[in-house]
């Protein structure tokens, strides 16, 4: 199998040289099929004019010898003798003698005993030799010598046709070309094998210039490749002046001035990440004990001393709820911290989905708005404080935004698990669909503050794609929105070996995010 990956590799990687090839050949063939047509085309009327007209004089000459000489009505006899000796002259054709004899009869003369008639000759060659043709100025009419080529069996022979002037008689000639056709046979296979070798040295020459021209290329596509995979200190081997040397000392400088950007945002980017953790652990002390205080001014509150002043009590509670806010601000900047960083680990344990479901709506008192539907005894082997920050985000979400009742349903589907939470709300509008696991979204302008941070979606989002899931928001047909949970039965094969796999490893990286924080609708 990867023997046939590798061959099918070659061939897609090789393109443009089997172009090349074809291109180089194609123009091979055109000049070598052009110039071996016009040789062919030139050498065949060069041989056969040369043999016509050797033939046609011959016989010419043998009609004004020994034909004229006849008498004006010959006997057979004659005619057979003169066809005999003409038909030995040096051309060796064949000769046909027509004329009438004393009583008015039509008598032939064949050199070849019968084997060359009237009927070979062609009837419209019979007719143009018959012509009398009228004579210039002060001269007598007189026939002209006419000549055809035809094909009998496959062969090609030259018939030829005078009549002697002043009532002598007529004679025809039959010559094989025979000789002259395996002559131009022959030229034939010489040009073809002319053009055959001339396409394979195109080709050759072509996979050379192929490989001399596309070695660069090669090279520079596995560059790109390797600069596309983050491996920015790629540089190419410049040799030459030409096009492809300039082509990889631009390349080399793009994948420098690449990483030095890339080192630049890099930086920037790792000094900020470690600001915003730096920040989150310096506000933890004061926050600590700012949230100390805050309790107590709560439990004052709520005391039926009533010890505080009613006309403060207002700005101590909002004191009190901007604390917390506060606080879940800081710990949610600092689980986002860790994912940005690449720092969250999944610490796996064997869970009971019904019972963890279970366990986040009631930690969070919403057993009586949400209604579960899981079947028990549904075993998977996740991170279960990291699956309580996504359930706490959503349900919580829901609730918020959606109102109860909420709907939570588990299925399974092949190694995933879906887990559906669904409430009757208004849904979420089209336009906020692509953006609700954004951070700090917030649908309307007109809503800038919001009792939650903003993170809680966007964190629930980062944990399901620790696990290898995901989470997609869409609003049902029946009204509500749904958001629905996919997840690996078994994330082991997510974590490293020796990486964290019970409770207390480096995997717990912090609090829990609070519910309810997902971006705004």
């Amino acid at each position: 199998m990867g023997r046939r990956r590798s061959v099918w590799s070659r061939i897609r990687l090789t393109s443009l040289r089997l172009r090349l090839v074809v291109v180089f050949g194609l123009v091979a063939l055109t000049a070598a099929v052009s110039a071996s047509g016009i040789a062919y085309w030139l050498n065949r009327e060069a041989v056969l004019t040369r043999a016509q007209d050797a033939v046609l004089r011959d016989f010419q000459q043998e009609m004004r010898n020994r034909a004229s000489a006849l008498p004006a009505h010959p006997t057979q006899e004659q005619l057979q003798r003169t066809a005999g000796q003409m038909a030995n002259s040096s051309q060796r054709f064949s000769v046909l003698l027509v004329a009438e004899d004393s009583g008015g009869r039509t008598v032939t003369g064949n050199s070849d005993l019968g084997t060359f008639t009237l009927d070979d000759v062609p009837s419209s060659l019979r007719t143009a030799v018959n012509r009398r043709q009228p004579g210039s100025s002060g001269e007598k009419p007189t026939y002209h010598l006419y000549w055809q080529r035809i094909v009998e069996d496959g062969r090609p022979y030259l018939v030829g046709g005078a009549r002697v002037v002043d009532g002598g008689p007529t004679g025809y000639m039959l010559k094989s070309l025979e000789p002259e056709a395996k002559d131009l046979n022959s030229l034939a296979w010489s040009l073809g094998i002319a053009t055959a070798l001339a396409l394979v040295g195109a080709a050759l020459l072509a996979q050379a210039a192929a490989t001399t021209v596309l070695k660069p290329v090669h090279r520079l596509g596995i560059a790109a490749r390797r600069l596309g995979e983050g491996k920015l200190d790629t540089r190419l081997r410049v040799s030459g002046t030409d096009e492809l040397a300039e082509l990889s000392r631009t390349f080399n400088r793009t994948a420098e001035a690449l990483e030095k950007k890339v080192a630049d945002m890099s930086s920037r980017e790792e000094a900020s990440r470690r600001f915003v953790a730096d920040m989150s652990h310096e506000l933890r002390t004061p926050l600590t004990a700012i949230t100390a205080v805050t309790e107590v001014l709560e439990e004052e509150l709520d005391a039926e001393t009533g010890s505080v002043d009613p006309m403060i009590e207002p700005a101590v509670r909002l004191v009190v709820s901007e604390t917390r806010r506060l606080n879940d601000l800081v710990e949610n900047l600092m689980e986002v911290t860790r994912f940005d960083a690449g720092t969250a680990r999944l610490v796996l344990d064997h869970v009971d989905l019904a019972d963890q479901i279970t366990a986040c709506i009631d930690a969070r008192a919403w057993l009586d708005a949400v209604e579960l539907d899981a079947e028990r005894g549904l075993m998977a082997n996740l991170d279960p404080r990291r699956l309580d920050v996504i359930l706490a985000n959503l349900i919580g979400n829901a609730l918020k935004h959606g109102g109860s009742p909420v709907r939570v349903a588990v299925r399974t589907d092949g190694e995933d698990l879906l887990i559906q939470v669904r409430d009757h709300g208004p849904g979420i509008p089209e336009e906020v669909l692509p953006h609700v696991f954004d951070r700090f979204y917030k649908a309307s302008a007109s809503r800038p503050r919001s009792e939650g941070s903003g993170l809680g979606l966007s964190i629930a989002m980062e944990n399901a794609h620790i696990h290898g899931g995901g989470i997609t928001a869409a609003n049902s047909p029946e009204g509500g929105a749904v958001f629905t949970l996919r997840l690996p039965r078994d994330a082991s094969s997510l974590v490293e070996d020796g990486g964290d796999r019970a409770d207390g490893g480096p995997g717990g990286d912090g609090e829990a995010a609070e519910a309810g924080e997902g971006g705004e609708r």
